[in-house]
């Protein structure tokens, strides 16, 4: 923390708000908690940030930053591994690089992974310092829409200030799910912030849950070196994603020998010897040496006071707002995973920023989620945004469903890429493009085009028509436009 945090002292003074001003105070140092209060002071209110920890929150210091850092040495073993069809030899032995030939020395990997998030959470403390943004450690209460404790962090947690507030930002994120009867222990049973203290790679990672965050850590961890099993509950990895994608996933996590148990369910994890027993409901056991909890998030509004001060609350926990952020409290906003809305660090800064803009009468636009793009950072990745097949299939919408597969693309070829995919949802009669599905390395960057498309309602003649480099990936985008727009119509 920098000197801009403070923590006040037992018995301190009830903090009011300046006359004139607008006072904010945020709850939370996360993206919808930092972004908010950023946007806040410049635009010239009086900004209090009360965090709970190190600013950045989960998505800088355990979950986006440091998942993505770890990705990114997997992508490197990744590439190297695939790289036999495109001429690379071992210097050595004239061998396959992808034969053992390269090892990862996880502890350095991890201290990596640590170092970088403490810069960068040190970037968002000189950023909120900067502003003028005054931050408290502490824990946020709510005791009534305009006025709120902090909370020590340590001993019995005693109230050390009161601040009072024109507007209150709730931006508290969530927590990991559980097994229940198989809380992680930070050595074998592991929850998905706990595996950057690891300093030796497991020799088998069973990972629980197919969800995004258990497809990224189970990519991540084959490509790392590790024996890895997938323990999923449904019938494909990334339920509720398109169908097509999560068929290319799996069969590339089959290929590269991940093995998936689907439709099975964990029942227990318990640690014996020097290794993990991960018992499922159908009787069965596997036996790793590590098991990685990836089973969701909670959010965390508990004893914060909120439903006494009259703030809705779903049964899920999950905080009720609009789509301005509004919650069911005149003055009270919420943002971020506490919400529910979607669990991308991206959405969070746009409900902070809304929140704040709506809250100091600022011209606002309400949240669009069919105008949010999100990726599984995966081998190969998976991005998309907007309507989705399954949207067509069930009514939703009416529109064209095309695919393009992305081996015959020139630049694919070059870089040994023969999986993959872009797929467009297109309206029939004026040929706007509504949606869009890449599978493809990179392709968190590939979907913009088509997020720029379906948030400024372009056509997929207009797609089609702009101009593109060849080689690119970029290319297939185009030609999958072009296509379509030949058959409107038809």
């Amino acid at each position: 923390m920098s000197d801009s945090t403070t923590a006040i002292p037992a018995g301190a003074p009830r903090i009011t708000a300046d006359d004139g001003g607008t006072r904010l105070v945020v709850i939370g140092g996360g993206p919808g908690g930092y972004e908010a209060a950023l946007t806040a002071a410049r635009l010239g209110a009086e900004v209090v940030l009360v965090s709970a920890g190190p600013l950045g929150g989960a998505a800088v210091l355990t979950d986006v930053v440091p998942s993505k850092t770890l990705i990114a040495t997997a992508d490197v073993l990744d590439l190297v591994a695939g790289s036999a069809a495109l001429g690379i030899r071992d210097a050595d032995t004239a061998g396959s690089p992808g034969a053992g030939a390269l090892t990862v020395d996880l502890a350095a990997v991890n201290a990596r992974v640590r170092r970088l998030a403490r810069a960068q959470s040190a970037d968002v403390t000189a950023a909120l310092a900067e502003a003028g943004v005054r931050t408290v450690l502490g824990r946020g209460h709510l005791l009534t829409p305009g006025l709120v404790a902090v909370h020590a962090l340590v001993g019995a947690g005693a109230e050390i200030e009161r601040i009072e507030a024109d507007a209150v930002l709730l931006a508290t994120g969530a927590r990991p799910r559980e097994l229940d009867g198989s809380p992680p222990d930070g050595d074998r049973i592991l929850s998905w912030t706990q595996l950057y203290d690891l300093d030796e790679l497991p020799s088998h990672l069973v990972v629980v849950g197919s969800g995004v965050t258990g497809a990224e850590f189970a990519s991540a961890y084959r490509a790392l070196g590790c024996e890895v099993t997938l323990v999923s509950s449904r019938d494909q990895v990334l339920p509720g994603s398109d169908r097509d994608a999560a068929a290319v996933l799996e069969e590339s996590f089959r290929r590269r020998g991940i093995t998936v148990r689907s439709r099975s369910r964990a029942a227990s994890a318990r640690v014996e010897g020097d290794g993990v027993r991960v018992a499922l409901t159908s009787g069965e056991e596997i036996r790793g040496s590590h098991v990685l909890l990836a089973l969701g998030a909670i959010p965390a509004t508990a004893g914060m006071g909120l439903e006494e001060a009259g703030v809705r609350l779903r049964e899920s926990g999950h905080i009720e707002t609009d789509r301005v952020s509004r919650t069911s409290v005149r003055g009270v906003y919420a943002a971020g995973d506490c919400t529910g809305v979607l669990p991308l660090a991206s959405v969070a800064a746009i409900q902070g920023r809304t929140a704040v803009h709506h809250a100091l009468g600022e011209a606002v636009a309400p949240l669009f989620r069919a105008h949010v793009a999100s990726a599984v950072f995966t081998s190969p990745e998976i991005a998309t945004v907007g309507a989705s097949e399954q949207d067509v299939a069930d009514g939703l919408v009416v529109a064209d469903v095309r695919s393009y597969p992305l081996g015959t693309n020139a630049r694919a070829k070059m870089q040994g890429v023969r999986e993959g995919f872009v797929k467009l949802v297109v309206r029939h009669d004026s040929g706007t493009v509504l949606g869009g599905v890449v599978v493809a390395p990179r392709a968190s960057e590939l979907i913009h085009p088509i997020t720029l498309a379906v948030a400024q309602r372009l056509t997929v003649e207009q797609l089609a028509d702009t101009s593109i480099v060849y080689p690119s990936m970029t290319g297939s985008l185009a030609e999958a436009a072009r296509q379509i727009a030949m058959t409107l119509g038809e």
